[in-house]
């Protein structure tokens, strides 16, 4: 994904502090500055971080960016890093039954979505407050609590391979 900021050198510290991105290369692309950040030794860029965001726009085209994380304790520590940079609003913790996420939004307004999925399907949309400082056993126990009432609800892998099916998917 790539996506315009206004300032670039601040938005590319943010996403290495709060978000364990590294920068994999940046220039210019004539007059527009890029950087380009991964995770993923594998991946180039997982995000450019393109300059040139003209300020006071009152509408963000961008409705999230979402990052799957390993665990609770890596969306625990993703929320810490985030609640410690002064540029970081909005903090929001829930469960949707079929993952457990956090909400924040970047210094420069962008939703950025960590999550943790369950082993769950149930129908979307669906969001609770849920506390990220509970136990995880009892984090699980809520979100699977949640999302066994809904009328849908399955084992993801059920849902997944119910998907697979639809979609006519063979792996590559």
């Amino acid at each position: 994904m790539g996506f315009f900021v206004r300032d670039a050198e601040r938005m590319a510290l943010y996403y290495q502090t709060v978000l364990g991105f590294t920068i994999t290369d940046r220039g210019l692309l004539g007059t527009v500055p890029l950087i380009f950040l991964s995770r993923d030794p594998s991946e180039h860029h997982q995000i450019v971080l393109a300059g040139g965001k003209p300020e006071g726009l009152s509408f963000n085209a961008i409705n999230q960016i979402s990052f799957r994380v390993q665990g609770l304790d890596v969306l625990r520590a993703v929320k810490a890093l985030a609640e410690q940079d002064p540029g970081t609003t909005e903090m929001l913790c829930v469960t949707h039954g079929n993952a457990i996420s956090i909400y924040f939004r970047d210094p420069e307004g962008n939703r950025i979505e960590a999550f943790v999925d369950t082993p769950w399907y149930c129908e979307q949309p669906l969001r609770e407050i849920i506390n990220l400082n509970d136990d995880d056993e009892t984090i699980f126990a809520q979100s699977e609590k949640i999302a066994s009432s809904r009328p849908k609800f399955q084992l993801r892998s059920t849902w997944q391979a119910e998907m697979a099916s639809r979609m006519g998917y063979t792996p590559f």
